[in-house]
């Protein structure tokens, strides 16, 4: 296999991975940012802990979608991740959320 074609196959494994994020995003009700991994979950529980003078955080994931090319199966239970790390949790806006104009357009 040549660096050409493992590239290619890259391309198309991220391409599948982002087209498979699209169609279950309106699924979760968070996104949530570790420094190894993104996922998407509908319910989210940080917990900020000390051990030692070191504060970690610790976060439990019900109900979770993993943004990871190499996995086979994206959907999980649970997942429970222990950082020292930054962790980035928002909440998505639901379509129904947003006002949009009655007549369509979007300003101007």
């Amino acid at each position: 296999m040549s660096a050409e074609d493992l590239e290619n196959y890259e391309t198309d494994m991220e391409l599948q991975l982002y087209r498979e994020y699209r169609d279950v995003v309106s699924l979760f009700n968070y996104v949530v940012e570790t420094e190894r991994r993104f996922y998407l979950a509908n319910h989210v529980d940080l917990q900020a802990r000390s051990a030692d003078g070191e504060i970690y955080f610790d976060l439990t994931l019900n109900d979770a979608w993993v943004w990871d090319v190499y996995r086979t199966a994206r959907f999980v239970k649970t997942v429970r991740v222990i950082t020292f790390k930054d962790v980035n949790v928002e909440e998505l806006a639901k379509n129904d959320d947003i006002p949009m104009p009655k007549d369509g357009s979007l300003g101007g």
